[in-house]
């Protein structure tokens, strides 16, 4: 199937309060446009660089989110136009996107994120941390950065019961602190779980090869 209907069939398949992330990293712009001209405007990206690049080149009405592991000398090359950064797992990196954020008076929007999978070369902050650094912040020193929910990426296996153990993990965790923390986003999902992810209680899926194909990396 081509990208444009990939997008229409997935657009279908998803409930109305669930938002879609074309996760476009690797992909050359080409790809962008087409899902773009199919109606797709909520891009996702993994390389700061990268993402900015395309951010000059494409449309400007584009939503560009950052999903990977951010470093924090690199927040300043997208805090000119990101639009929500999913990937937050410290105090530290919250303190740089508010410094970026500020002198391009702009508010960004951010996710922290709750290592939930059994693998070590996931990242994030253990549940207890990520409500801990909630309830620690103090949002008069920080204006510039506005935490509306968290994100979590699952273990890669086809084991049903683990990833519906897992998703379940951060969908506690996010009800337990949604309405102290007025949190609206529980970004869960990828190509190979988002329909796991969306009925454990998501409401942004991270899809990627099921919309442009499997990547090349080489």
């Amino acid at each position: 199937m081509s990208i444009p209907q990939n997008i229409t069939t997935l657009k279908q398949k998803l409930p109305e309060h669930v938002t879609l992330v074309a996760v476009s990293k690797t992909k050359p712009e080409a790809d962008l446009l087409e899902a773009y001209n199919a109606g797709q405007r909520i891009f996702g990206e993994n390389k700061i660089q990268e993402m900015a690049s395309k951010w000059e080149a494409l449309p400007k009405d584009i939503s560009w989110h950052m999903i990977g592991h951010v470093q924090r000398n690199k927040v300043k090359y997208m805090a000119q136009f990101v639009t929500l950064i999913h990937a937050v797992d410290s105090l530290k990196l919250l303190q740089e996107i508010n410094k970026q954020a500020a002198k391009h008076k702009r508010v960004i929007d951010c996710l922290l994120q709750v290592k939930i999978a059994k693998e070590d070369s996931k990242f994030g902050l253990a549940p207890k941390d990520a409500a801990q650094l909630l309830n620690t912040l103090d949002k008069s020193t920080l204006p510039n950065v506005r935490i509306v929910g968290l994100m979590g990426m699952a273990t890669f296996t086809d084991d049903q019961t683990q990833l519906n153990t897992e998703f379940g993990v951060l969908k506690s965790l996010f009800d337990t602190l949604k309405d102290v923390h007025q949190l609206d986003t529980l970004s869960m999902g990828m190509s190979g779980d988002y329909e796991l992810a969306i009925t454990a209680g998501s409401t942004m899926v991270r899809v990627g090869s099921a919309i442009f194909g499997q990547r090349n990396y080489n």
